[in-house]
């Protein structure tokens, strides 16, 4: 018989998409009242089945609707999308989705998708651009001299740094653009693409898990709970410190087996595979000439544009999107490539996301699947209903731990936290602990589900290395309880406290 294999992240995403198909079967339909601001009236809108009701934006109208929210959160923009009215859930009839509906769910995803996807496509060509010049074959080549001996250095910085823009912006579907540039700077350092993976996937999901100043999750979270972002902001401050020194040492005590004895690697099997992919030219016939080193500038300064535009001028994917495709102009030009092999290099490399492009729409697919079933805010409902009753110990771990179920339904930072932080909030009241605590245990509930969440980004991640999820599942396994039990053990102290 031959060895069976474990499924690619294609499959895996189908069999998740047609057991969600299953569950519009069996779970019951149902939702929340909504409530959305419109700025250009100064009215809120009361989305009731379908039923709109037009309300004074007031402190008022929030206090009738017992939604513990200062009125300035919405009218300043921190809140800008739809949250669920509390102790409005109303079952609904049933919407089970049908055959036809699940194999419509993968178009249907890539088309909500789009923004990221173009995002990745776009990067893509850019990379292929600057692989084309051998500017960055050069580059690394250099930097592997130069820490020659260091090379762990480069685990912490990387890990460090993706971690800091996790904290801040939660930099997260960004992070897709360094896997094909820094992954060959990991294997010419003698490690595996395992710790490449490693180092920027786990940098971003431990900074957006201790997120500080995120406005994705930590700002709209606060907000959604009615308390201010900066409560609590010590203990995120202590538990990113924690769990991003456990992840640099885990990453490292794996690195140095590896770099010891290859073998240990594991992903050894796949050595030839990946080196093939990974190929580095031989630098030492390139000229590090001007032009090399400006298109690396512009390269570098695309990257720090989007990072000022995210954090500071409010851009988004569009905005993002376009600054690769002027970077891949600009380096063209810097080159001196013709138009004819311009195109044809630029779509080679947006060819190579292609398959990870797809990853990502297939995945939001599952989401529209139980948006379309209306099962989501049934999942809600039941969760909050679980916590009656516990003392503070016991209820922050089901909360965590219910944050990471709904996380496989609803991967959003952000959408998570304005549909279910009116709703969960309340309960650290009736347990006699801050909300703080609560919008902890749904950043950490979601940031420790995302290390291997197939509904993430985690199977795009490693699609781009063409490391299988079981290998990711053997790898991260370890790290992925002691984090689990670190939460837990802090959350429980800080309930108390």
């Amino acid at each position: 018989m031959k060895k069976l294999k474990f499924p690619s992240a294609q499959t895996i995403l189908f069999i998740i998409a047609g057991l969600v198909t299953l569950l519009t079967w069996f779970i019951p339909a149902g939702k929340y009242d909504t409530l959305s601001y419109n700025a250009s009236t100064d009215k809120f809108t009361r989305l009731s089945l379908d039923e709109e009701i037009t309300l004074p934006a007031s402190q008022a109208t929030l206090e009738d609707l017992n939604i513990k929210i200062p009125i300035d959160k919405f009218t300043n923009g921190d809140i800008y999308k739809p949250i669920n009215i509390p102790e409005t859930y109303k079952k609904l009839d049933a919407q089970p989705q049908s055959f036809y509906d699940f194999i419509k769910s993968p178009i249907k995803g890539i088309i909500e998708a789009a923004d990221i996807i173009f995002l990745v496509l776009i990067i893509g060509g850019l990379i292929g651009i600057l692989n084309k010049s051998g500017a960055f074959d050069a580059a690394i080549g250099q930097l592997a001299t130069l820490l020659k001996g260091r090379e762990s250095l480069l685990i912490v910085f990387v890990t460090t740094l993706v971690a800091i823009g996790g904290t801040t912006f939660g930099f997260a579907e960004e992070t897709i653009a360094f896997f094909p540039i820094l992954i060959p700077v990991f294997l010419a350092a003698k490690y595996d693409a395992i710790v490449g993976v490693a180092c920027i996937f786990l940098g971003s999901a431990i900074g957006t898990m201790c997120s500080t100043i995120n406005p994705f999750s930590t700002i709209i979270a606060s907000d959604a709970a009615g308390i201010n972002w900066t409560t609590g902001l010590y203990g995120r401050i202590f538990m990113l410190a924690l769990c991003l020194t456990i992840t640099i040492i885990y990453i490292i005590r794996y690195a140095k087996r590896v770099k010891k004895d290859p073998t240990k690697s594991i992903i050894y099997d796949q050595r030839e595979e990946i080196a093939e992919l990974f190929t580095l030219k031989d630098s030492s016939n390139i000229q590090f000439n001007w032009r090399l080193k400006l298109a690396l500038f512009v390269f570098t300064c695309c990257f720090i544009i989007m990072i000022i535009g995210v954090s500071l001028l409010d851009w988004w994917f569009v905005e993002m999107t376009t600054v690769f495709l002027v970077g891949a102009i600009l380096i063209g030009f810097i080159i001196q490539i013709s138009e004819t092999d311009f195109i044809e290099t630029f779509v080679k490399g947006a060819s190579d996301l292609l398959g990870v492009a797809l990853i990502i729409g297939i995945a939001r697919g599952v989401t529209v699947l139980m948006t379309d079933g209306l099962i989501s805010d049934t999942l809600l409902y039941y969760a909050s209903d679980m916590t009656t009753g516990m003392n503070k110990g016991i209820f922050t771990s089901v909360m965590t731990m219910i944050y990471s179920g709904l996380s496989f339904f609803i991967p959003s930072s952000s959408g998570m936290a304005v549909l279910t932080m009116p709703i969960m909030a309340p309960l650290a009241d009736t347990v006699g602990i801050g909300r703080e605590i609560v919008v902890n245990t749904y950043q950490y509930g979601l940031g420790l589900f995302y290390l291997i969440n197939p509904t993430g980004l985690i199977l795009a991640s490693l699609a781009v290395a063409k490391i299988n999820f079981s290998k990711w599942l053997k790898f991260i396994f370890p790290l992925f309880i002691i984090l689990i039990l670190v939460t837990l053990v802090v959350l429980a102290v800080s309930s108390y406290l």
